[in-house]
């Protein structure tokens, strides 16, 4: 079974969406658990690394990959408990991300619109707590079920264990390359429970009457948003944002106020400052700037893109430019929010 199951010497161009052509020496797609259980125990056998997709929008490859890569394609959506209020919704680890949001939007639930159109798939999500347009995974967040890669045994992490924080988990840290999401369940709402403040979704909505609105209107007001200002990785290849929002502490954040009276910044519960990346690098004179045929995309300076398909190591030569110039123009150190593997 496991011969049938591994492939050999298998281009991850097409399941990456940076279009990034790195091969990787081995391949599997994993339909079921017991599927999955095989892989890691091929893996154990060849003393080699691991390296799991899902949509792929949120990895860099700088090289080629020398050891067994798991593409996650399980699929399946189940009402796992109901009460009066509320939806408890257990979703396969290989679904598309946005056709779960669809889903739930279409059956009249609340919470997760406003992540619409987002990529990667749902066993990703957690991992990096994906959020968008004032919402964060986090908030609908029950509990996820995840196979320990060293053992093979099922844990279940509920929202504590998860140790959810801005585009981070467990997952990111002390987890890190320990665990395979398997499953997570969400928890939404049967009657509104909205998250409007965010200023394009505002505008996009300021016509309808928030006693009639949907959920419907909210996801497709947040859709056209995504589309106005980023392109599909179909299109030009792409992971989205590239770099996350810096955090900074208030003294940092009055230093560059001072110097940049337009800062756009928000203030967080635990008083320091979210920056917006996309403005420090759109200030820096990043948006729409081309080198060697990879570019800040035109109309949003967060966005890199690879529409030539240019290789990984020139994409983090690219990475490194733009780190290196923010520092020294802002003393703001970017980090960049997919994973690199190099």
């Amino acid at each position: 079974m496991v011969k049938q199951l591994i492939q050999e010497n298998i281009s991850l161009q097409k399941y990456n969406t940076l279009a990034v052509d790195a091969s990787t020496r081995w391949f599997a797609t994993i339909v079921s658990i017991e599927q999955l259980q095989e892989a890691l125990a091929f893996v154990k056998a060849q003393n080699c690394p691991l390296l799991i997709l899902g949509g792929g929008s949120n990895v860099v490859l700088g090289k080629d990959f020398l050891g067994l890569t798991i593409l996650i394609k399980t699929c399946g959506m189940t009402i796992e408990k109901e009460t009066h209020a509320q939806v408890f919704l257990s979703v396969a680890a290989g679904e598309s991300w946005h056709n779960t949001v669809m889903y739930c939007v279409d059956q009249g639930w609340y919470g997760l619109e406003n992540l619409a159109l987002i990529p990667g798939s749902v066993g990703a999500a957690p991992i990096q707590n994906i959020g968008a347009y004032g919402v964060e995974l986090t908030q609908c967040f029950s509990y996820l079920e995840a196979l320990d890669i060293h053992t093979g045994k099922s844990i279940r992490f509920d929202h504590a264990a998860c140790q959810f924080a801005y585009r981070d988990s467990v997952f990111k840290q002390s987890l890190k390359d320990k665990m395979i999401i398997t499953r997570v369940v969400f928890v939404v709402s049967k009657t509104p429970v909205w998250s409007l403040n965010y200023p394009a979704l505002q505008l996009a909505l300021k016509d309808y009457p928030l006693s009639t609105l949907t959920s419907q209107q909210v996801a497709q007001a947040v859709m056209t948003i995504r589309q106005s200002k980023l392109p599909d990785p179909q299109d030009i290849p792409n992971v989205g944002s590239f770099f996350k929002n810096p955090i900074v502490d208030d003294i940092c954040h009055r230093r560059l106020r001072q110097k940049h009276p337009q800062l756009v910044a928000y203030q967080q519960n635990d008083g320091g400052y979210k920056l917006a990346a996309g403005w420090l690098l759109e200030q820096a004179g990043w948006k729409g700037k081309w080198i060697n045929e990879i570019a800040m995309h035109h109309q949003q300076a967060l966005v890199l893109t690879n529409p030539s398909r240019r290789s990984g190591k020139e994409l983090l030569d690219f990475t490194d430019q733009v780190i290196t110039d923010v520092y020294q123009k802002y003393g703001i150190h970017l980090e960049v929010e997919p994973r690199i593997y190099a």
